[in-house]
């Protein structure tokens, strides 16, 4: 056990991928710590100090027909979701504005619901192609399930990356969603991919799955090849089926984000909705092998300030390129 990190990074960088056995092996580490330092090592290894900034629009807000668990905007669900068929195109530019002038690389208009209909697609282009003219962020899109002609569409609309979380692995994922399928995401990521446009998509620790579990999802993203991994930290929200579930305390967080970093050592980890609630601990979480965060507010939940976000990040030796 002594020399298992050791060798275990040694593999990595010859170009051997950890497998389940291994990536089981780092979570029993007796020493945590070095495990999560390890991470951080790896991370710099593979991608440097640049630091990956997204941010993103609620675009399309509550309503939605499926029955997520874990979401606020279902309509299954009583919350206090904002609900809105879409947002104000000024309201978004306001938004865009303020998210290009932090420095973030990309932003994604994001709608609640199963997906997108052809004809309100056409109308969220007016917002893309405003917050192109205006701004140099890279544009995403996360619109739920994707066929092939909504897929060009975005493609056309100058939307370079599409994002679909898988949320849990692939075993656990009927008992946080019945309305659509895992695999059904998958063929979404595959469509979007065979569109053109690069994947992001990741999952939500916290909602009472285990840490095999966790490395069961890591290993399903990289044989997706997913280079941009959201994760977010389930908050539970009052009204959903999972609002009296207890937070996870830290050294789980740190822990599975280090096997995200051993099991994916390319990809970009990013920190996203639930990290606010680790407050001053969430910077953490960029020690042991994250290298990315969503900045801003999130669709139902405030999120850090910018400036404190990138003050820290700086502080920490991550590098920005500003735009």
């Amino acid at each position: 056990m002594a020399d298992l990190l050791r060798e275990t990074f040694s593999q990595i960088t010859e170009g051997t991928a950890v497998n389940r056995e291994t990536a089981l092996r780092l979570a029993r580490y007796p020493d945590q710590q070095k495990f999560w330092s390890a991470a951080d090592r790896l991370r710099r290894r593979f991608m440097g100090d640049h630091f990956h900034l997204c941010a993103i629009i609620n675009a399309r807000s509550g309503g939605c027909t499926e029955d997520c668990r874990f979401c606020a905007q279902s309509a299954r669900h009583r919350t206090d979701a904002p609900v809105y068929a879409m947002i104000d195109a000024e309201e978004a530019m306001r938004i865009a504005r303020s998210i290009a002038a932090s420095g973030a690389d990309r932003l994604s208009l994001v709608t609640s619901g199963r997906s997108v209909r052809k004809a309100e697609l056409h109308q969220f282009a007016t917002i893309y192609e405003q917050i192109r003219h205006e701004t140099k962020l890279d544009l995403c899109a996360s619109m739920g399930l994707l066929d092939q002609e909504n897929a060009a569409l975005l493609t056309a609309m100058g939307v370079s990356r599409y994002h679909c979380n898988l949320e849990s692995c692939a075993a656990r994922f009927t008992e946080f969603c019945t309305t659509h399928t895992w695999q059904e995401k998958v063929d979404t990521l595959k469509t979007a991919a065979a569109a053109g446009m690069s994947l992001c998509s990741g999952g939500i620790i916290g909602m009472g799955e285990s840490m095999e579990d966790r490395i069961d999802l890591a290993l399903e993203l990289r044989g997706l090849g997913i280079r941009s991994i959201p994760i977010n930290i389930l908050t539970p929200i009052a009204g959903t089926p999972l609002d009296n579930l207890t937070p996870l305390p830290l050294p789980e967080i740190l822990s599975t984000i280090a096997l995200f970093r051993f099991i994916n050592p390319e990809a970009v980890l990013r920190m996203a909705g639930g990290r606010q609630q680790l407050g001053q601990d969430q910077y953490r979480c960029f020690a042991a092998g994250a290298n990315g965060a969503i900045v801003g507010n999130y669709l139902t939940t405030a999120g850090s300030p910018v400036a404190e976000d990138l003050s820290r990040l700086r502080e920490m030796g991550f590098l920005f390129q500003m735009r």
